[in-house]
């Protein structure tokens, strides 16, 4: 019976160690984890500041290309008009020249 009991005693030793080797894996997950959760929850944080910034920069950027449309336009209406500012001088310019020519073939300018 002796060497039973001492069969027994090695089996429950070495039970013992088993458990006690997969409370040290338990620990060690359980760390693990606890890290997984602490990245996790600053990723978390990082994608909303970064949401957060991503949307002012939209809105930032949809006011800079309504500003821009409307400089565009504005610039458009103004090229438009000055070209038809050129043209009445164009117009004008002819206008007068032909006015002079005319006068120059009176016989009283002819005189003097």
């Amino acid at each position: 019976m002796t060497q039973q009991g001492a069969v027994l005693q090695c089996y429950n030793n070495e039970l013992v160690k088993c458990i006690e080797d997969l409370c040290i894996q338990k620990e060690e997950l359980n760390k693990q984890i606890q890290q997984a959760e602490e990245e996790k929850n600053k990723l978390q944080h990082e994608i909303q500041v970064r949401s957060e910034q991503l949307e002012c920069v939209c809105e930032t950027l949809a006011q800079k290309v309504a500003s821009r449309n409307e400089l565009d336009k504005i610039l458009a209406e103004t090229e438009a008009a000055y070209m038809k500012i050129l043209d009445s001088s164009r117009t004008l310019l002819n206008v007068l020249k032909k006015e002079v020519g005319s006068l120059k073939h009176t016989p009283e300018l002819k005189s003097n």
